[in-house]
């Protein structure tokens, strides 16, 4: 489900003459959006287009009447004014409330507040389509919400299930046929497991009601639909903790091995975990309904509705880190040349192995993909870039961007020749400075050869406002792989721009935990852009970090001679 559904935009409420704002919304609010829970709104009155919301249609009808009475009890006592008790008349549905959502109600500004609730705008493509009251849980737990605890219970596994469903219709035709080409069999005993539940499911919510007929064909499917959850939670844990044991090239080479096996493994999981949730959904509706008449069947309900949602958010958890290890490397491995439509895993001999490519695989997973995780957008080029002036940075970018994390801000880009034992012990100044400055003409398209790889290499450093991430410039754009990767917390200390001596080309020193990194520059980068990185290589740094200038540094050393 799109957690930010309100149309495009909630809010635009309250300035300085908030107080005329509150009075108008209050007579003309028609929707109200009650926090029954932390997390969970349940809409009332007049649904907007474009609020796109989970049904309340597996809450036993005697609750979401008792719900819709207590919530309406709030008008008449006085906790909320104007025609709200009115709209709070029947349950339309129910609705994600995070940051995000709370970010659209307020929509770059303060929501105005008018006896607790919280006031605001409706809008789509622009337009005002409605009036809508806010009403945070802070304001109905100590009044209506403690009387009802059994039907805020139902709602939250509502909403879990509901969640769940819309990431399963995420491309669900292109997704199966995928999978069945992977493995048919095993899709297949989970498919006949899924349609049982989903038909009772589906009987449950025509008939308004959870009755013996609807529940006892499927109440032997318990066991097997729990052996289904555990063996693709137990598949997909195996994955994550083969991957948290592998880094770069191992890293890639297990999952472009097991990328098919892993598409599966976590489909195959979202689809058990559907079947898991709906039949805990049927069940606990099936013991809420009979509690009335008997205890041990409260008591049977209070344990599924506190046991399944902890169950399904771990699994979800599971499925979102997975679905966004592998989806990252597919896009990597996408962007680099010919590589999107050839064969990921090629066929063993006697083997019965899929020849899925890489555009297959993102086209299964990307759907999924897309609702777990936020769009990676393409990382502007950096104000500071130290680098050839004639050289293209979109194709670093490219591949770049899905190595960036959540968030993170791309600050700078050069490209150093790194200085190091193996490349320094033996070599004259002179010898020195004219490899540091072929390192730049090998950046050209056709002029990198074995030979100028080897002796006149540059790195390609990132600074970003958490780390320095490196790479051979080859490397990453050939196959997609990065170098060492520097924490900016780890960074002691930052040595600007120097020369040791004559013919020696400008350096930058940077002392970080792990290892110290020296970077020359070639004679044509400017000494604005070198001095550029120095300063970004410092930003953020929780260590005592010294970015000295030439003349700093000449200060420093004549005070010394002096003392």
């Amino acid at each position: 489900m799109d957690e930010s559904g309100i149309g495009d935009t909630i809010g635009r409420e309250t300035s300085e003459d908030g107080q005329d704002m509150c009075d108008a919304l209050e007579l003309a609010a028609s929707t109200v959006l009650v926090e029954v829970t932390p997390g969970v709104a349940i809409v009332f009155g007049e649904v907007p287009d474009g609020l796109e919301l989970i049904s309340l249609d597996m809450v036993p009808s005697f609750d979401r009447s008792q719900l819709s009475t207590a919530l309406g009890s709030l008008g008449s006592a006085g906790t909320i004014v104007g025609n709200v008790a009115e709209a709070v008349s029947s349950a339309q549905g129910l609705f994600r409330v995070n940051e995000a959502t709370l970010s659209l109600l307020k929509s770059g500004g303060q929501m105005a507040a008018k006896d607790g609730a919280k006031l605001g705008a409706i809008f789509k493509n622009g337009e005002l389509v409605a009036q809508a009251r806010f009403i945070p849980a802070s304001m109905t737990a100590a009044t209506a919400i403690a009387a009802i605890g059994p039907a805020v219970a139902m709602i939250a596994l509502q909403m879990q299930l509901g969640e769940i469903s819309g990431l399963v219709r995420s491309s669900i035709q292109l997704t199966t046929q995928t999978l069945k080409a992977i493995r048919n069999e095993q899709w297949a005993e989970l498919e006949g497991l899924a349609e049982s539940v989903d038909e009772a499911v589906k009987e449950t919510r025509e008939l308004d009601t959870i009755t013996d007929s609807v529940w006892e064909p499927i109440a032997p499917s318990g066991p097997n639909i729990r052996k289904q959850l555990k063996l693709y939670r137990k598949n997909v844990a195996g994955h994550i903790q083969e991957l948290g044991k592998l880094d770069g090239h191992a890293r890639r080479q297990y999952l472009e091995s097991n990328a098919e096996a892993i598409v599966f493994d976590t489909y195959a999981l979202l689809s058990s975990l559907k079947t898991h949730a709906e039949y805990h959904a049927v069940r606990a509706a099936l013991a809420r309904t009979r509690s009335t008449d008997d205890e041990s069947e409260a008591q049977l309900f209070n344990r599924i509705a506190r046991n399944t949602p902890v169950e399904i958010d771990e699994s979800l958890s599971e499925i979102q880190s997975l679905t966004k290890s592998l989806f990252r490397e597919l896009r990597i491995i996408a962007e680099l040349p010919g590589r999107a439509t050839v064969p990921l895993t090629k066929k063993r001999k006697g083997a019965k192995a899929s020849q899925l490519t890489c555009r297959q695989l993102l086209e299964a997973i990307g759907p999924l993909a897309e609702m777990l995780h936020p769009t990676v957008d393409m990382p502007a080029v950096p104000a500071s870039v130290c680098g050839p002036e004639e050289l293209v940075l979109d194709p670093y970018l490219h591949i770049l961007r899905w190595f960036l994390e959540d968030g993170e801000a791309l600050r700078s880009v050069a490209f150093p020749y790194e200085v190091g034992t193996h490349n320094f012990t033996g070599v004259v100044p002179a010898m020195l400075a004219k490899r540091v400055d072929a390192t730049w003409d090998a950046l050209a398209p056709g002029r990198a050869s074995a030979i100028v790889e080897r002796f006149a290499s540059s790195t390609f450093v990132a600074v970003t406002d958490r780390r320095i991430v490196t790479a051979n410039p080859g490397d990453l754009l050939k196959r997609g792989e990065l170098g060492p990767i520097y924490p900016l917390d780890e960074v002691r200390n930052v040595r600007g721009r120097s020369h040791q001596g004559s013919g020696v080309r400008p350096t930058i020193d940077v002392a970080t935990k792990e290892r110290d990194l020296h970077w020359m520059f070639p004679d044509s980068a400017t000494h604005e852009d070198i001095d550029s990185l120095a300063v970004a290589l410092s930003k953020g740094t929780p260590h005592a970090v010294s970015v000295q200038t030439p003349t700093e540094r000449l200060a420093t050393a004549d005070s010394t001679v002096d003392s």
